[in-house]
């Protein structure tokens, strides 16, 4: 792997160092890896709604790119192709909130919803006025009822425009979301791959491509896309998507659309005005007018060499939110002047609760011991999960899960003695911060429901079943994913149910044999949730590396306990 870096942990805080301190408008929040306008304090006096957004890292210059006057108020990142956790983007929401409210614009991908979803409820509960909106503009996977649903890509960036423009002209929240609804719906995407790209954390490249091969209809994350294909001509391949993006949308001859076409990442430029020039050719002899043409990097796949295009149904009010003006670096017309300004860093809003209290029985050390085993089992893994993730995900569980045993381990020396709901809720908190994309949510809301099973039944010997029934059910609600769906719970579904023997040690034991089995069954699992559902049946034969995680913490924690 040759990459332009310093170390893998610091990559993404020090490229939004770099773009802050190349535009003065733009500000880091206190040690969140999020960008915000640097006139924060008084936006929040203007009486315009906030537009809130952001994902994994490795998509630049999305998201943080667009945030300016005009476009964005926030932009959240966490690591690359791994969502922010929920208190980031928390942070972000309390940073931004003012009385005109905060549109909230997410990507359909399962993290993303899962943690801006949850930060938007907490909002809410404080009192703030938060609506969310959901771009899925991927017309490769057509209405998407079998897998984890229609992805959304680069036609996002037309919806931070529009939505953008919305909020800066002075509108309610209300009609803000209106027309960054209006826009979702009038947007589809679709892309092609030529090469793979590089996850830092894992190394090497997602998937292979021959010589005379691409990926056609894939994501932005670097997983595989629905189909691979011979090597075509560049006509060939732009009249693919645009016809199947015209029949996504119903658009045909006489309609009027905005144009744009996406570089992933590595695509040359004399390659990228040939994919235009195609784009505005075929266009023209389906009878279909451009009104708007924009070519460039918008939201990339790290290094990945493709392109996507996307197409925006125009009507006056869309081609005036196109045309508006921004402040937004990364929007095209942005001067490239590079002020004499230093980094500008705004404080971030403090958040959370005193996690020490409780009601709950006390936390015994051998307790401590098997939760301590468990962590270090999982920071041994890291390289293995990474390897599994990176043939049917996105290469990035190993790495989150790691940073979120790393973060126990330095709070399980105070653990002993205190209120067990309370060390439960302190774990939660803990992985909510530290493990970015679907697993810190998931895991978050596990050790939450423990919580309050511990605090609402007391202590016998049944107490961990229930506390693990009771989170295995809070993962179903929260992701909507259940048993035979290829995710975690093929493992921690089973673990539960095992879990019938009268002491802790043999619990543990049932748990990890049942969690082995059920992890080695979804390798035959056809993936109905998950990314993993993207790539159909090519994830067969290859067990899912959330159910293989379960199987190895619980495997470590059996044999501490026994």
């Amino acid at each position: 792997m040759k990459k332009l870096i310093n170390d893998i942990p610091s990559l993404v805080r020090q490229s939004l160092e770099g773009l802050a301190m190349l535009h003065p408008g733009l500000a880091l929040l206190g040690s969140e890896n999020t960008l915000v306008r640097s006139d924060l304090e008084a936006f929040r006096k203007s009486g315009k709604v906030a537009i809130v957004t952001g994902g994994g890292a490795g998509h630049e210059p999305a998201h943080a790119g667009y945030v300016g006057k005009g476009m964005l108020t926030a932009a959240v990142s966490g690591d690359v192709f791994a969502s922010p956790s929920t208190d980031a983007v928390y942070a972000a929401l309390r940073a931004v909130a003012n009385p005109a409210g905060i549109l909230v614009i997410v990507k359909n991908y399962t993290g993303d919803r899962l943690n801006f979803g949850l930060a938007a409820e907490m909002a809410r509960a404080d009192g703030i006025p938060v609506e969310l909106v959901i771009v899925d503009d991927d017309a490769a996977l057509g209405k998407a009822e079998r897998t984890a649903g229609r992805r959304g890509i680069a036609g996002t960036v037309f919806v931070h425009k529009v939505a953008g423009a919305a909020a800066e002209a002075g509108l309610p929240l209300s009609e803000v979301k209106a027309r960054a609804l209006a826009a979702i719906g009038a947007v589809a995407s679709m892309g092609v791959a030529l090469s793979p790209c590089t996850v830092p954390a894992a190394g090497k490249p997602n998937f292979s491509l021959g010589d005379d091969e691409m990926e056609l209809g894939l994501g932005i994350h670097g997983e595989a896309g629905v189909q691979r294909i011979v090597m075509q001509p560049a006509r060939q391949i732009v009249e693919t998507l645009i016809d199947t993006i015209l029949a996504d949308r119903g658009l045909r001859g006489g309609d009027h659309v905005a144009l744009l076409v996406n570089n992933l990442g590595s695509t040359a430029q004399m390659e990228m005005s040939i994919v235009a020039r195609d784009a505005l050719q075929v266009l023209q002899a389906r009878g279909i007018t451009v009104d708007r043409g924009f070519a460039g990097t918008f939201l990339t796949a790290i290094e990945m060499t493709g392109i996507s295009l996307s197409l925006l149904h125009t009507d006056d009010a869309l081609l005036a939110a196109l045309d508006a003006p921004t402040t937004a670096p990364a929007w095209p017309g942005t001067h490239g002047r590079l002020p004499l300004a230093a980094l500008t860093t705004l404080p971030a809003p403090a958040i959370g609760s005193d996690p020490t209290a409780g009601s709950g029985p006390a936390t015994p050390a051998e307790l401590v011991a098997v939760l301590t085993s468990a962590c270090h089992a999982v920071i041994a893994a890291e390289a293995e999960l990474t390897e599994m993730d990176r043939i049917v995900g996105d290469g990035d569980i190993g790495h989150s899960l790691a940073s979120g045993a790393n973060a126990l381990l330095q709070l399980a020396p105070a653990w002993t003695g205190r209120p067990l709901d309370a060390v439960l809720r302190e774990i939660g908190l803990a992985l909510r911060k530290s493990i970015g994309g679907t697993s810190g949510p998931l895991y978050a809301a596990f050790a939450i429901a423990a919580a309050q099973s511990v605090a609402d039944g007391g202590a016998d010997s049944a107490t961990l079943a229930r506390a693990f029934s009771a989170g295995a059910d809070a993962i179903k609600r929260l992701g909507g994913a259940d048993a035979g769906d290829r995710t975690m719970l093929d493992a921690l579904l089973p673990a539960a149910a095992a879990m019938t023997a009268e002491t802790t040690a043999e619990q543990l034991s049932s748990a990890a044999a049942a969690a082995r089995s059920g992890a080695e069954r979804t390798a035959a699992m056809h993936p109905r949730r998950g990314r993993s559902s993207y790539i159909g049946d090519r994830a067969l034969g290859h067990p899912d590396p959330g159910a293989v995680a379960i199987a190895l913490w619980l495997e470590a924690a059996a044999k501490a306990a026994g």
